[in-house]
């Protein structure tokens, strides 16, 4: 494919407003929208603020929304679009602009400070855990995430109401809480540590409706909507309403 010239509309600005700015900038065989926004930094616009790192798809930095849908700039190669579609470029919308491209994702590291890191098994060494390899592949899947947080930045929840970012920890936070809950070692329970309830009382579990979006923007292919939102709802409700379960709480609370 020989180099033509695309149309960009590139937002400008920081937290005190901005707007798009159109750009007519090179685009070459094999490049990446990364690779344009460097050209226009090089060529048109210096002063131009982006977050990168590896240009690998493996650190998450370069979190950005092409076309209104949340990607990695590095990951989403020019090939997608015609020659002749202009190509926004906006900063994530779930997030306080910084400048530019660049927005204050902080949010993200407060939340994952409010989840309870895993509990070793007493008596047991690091070097002495044993997990069947089923267990094993359940939650690797989810220690594949690079913390790009598009998700977060597309769920409608946090995307669309400000005010519910008190309440609701997020798809990538609830993917945590749900990989430890599922994990056999963690030994939560004996240190007073219930997750399901946490899940449903700190971290806003009910918020979130199943609807997949997601999943359906994480670069790593991560099922986080089948493989830890729905078995975390799951496991949660079975908890709260199994007879038992209330029947022992019920007791506990009239022998106090």
């Amino acid at each position: 494919m020989s180099a033509y010239e695309a149309h960009f509309r590139v937002w400008r600005g920081d937290v005190d407003g901005g707007g798009l700015r159109d750009f007519r900038v090179e685009v070459n065989e094999g490049e990446v929208v990364l690779d344009i926004v460097h050209r226009l930094q090089a060529t048109q616009a210096p002063d131009l603020a982006v977050r990168w790192n590896c240009k690998a798809g493996k650190c998450g930095s370069c979190s950005a929304e092409i076309n209104g849908r949340p990607r990695l700039l590095c990951m989403t190669r020019m090939s997608v679009f015609s020659r002749d579609e202009t190509i926004t470029l906006t900063p994530l919308r779930a997030f306080p602009v910084v400048r530019d491209l660049v927005t204050d994702v902080s949010y993200n590291y407060t939340k994952a400070r409010e989840v309870p890191s895993f509990v070793p098994p007493e008596g047991l060494g690091p070097g002495e855990y044993r997990m069947q390899q089923e267990d094993v592949g359940r939650s690797q899947e989810f220690r594949k995430c690079i913390e790009c947080f598009l998700c977060q930045d597309t769920c409608h929840v946090l995307r669309d109401f400000e005010q519910n970012k008190e309440a609701f920890a997020g798809p990538r936070f609830l993917m945590r809480v749900s990989e430890l809950d599922m994990h056999p070692l963690d030994a939560a329970g004996e240190a007073g540590i219930d997750r399901k309830r946490a899940a449903q009382d700190e971290h806003g579990l009910g918020y979130c409706n199943i609807t997949k979006c997601c999943t359906e923007v994480c670069p790593e292919g991560i099922k986080i909507t089948d493989n830890a939102l729905i078995p975390l709802k799951e496991r949660a409700v079975d908890r709260k309403y199994d007879p038992l379960v209330w029947l022992g709480n019920k007791i506990r609370r009239r022998e106090g």
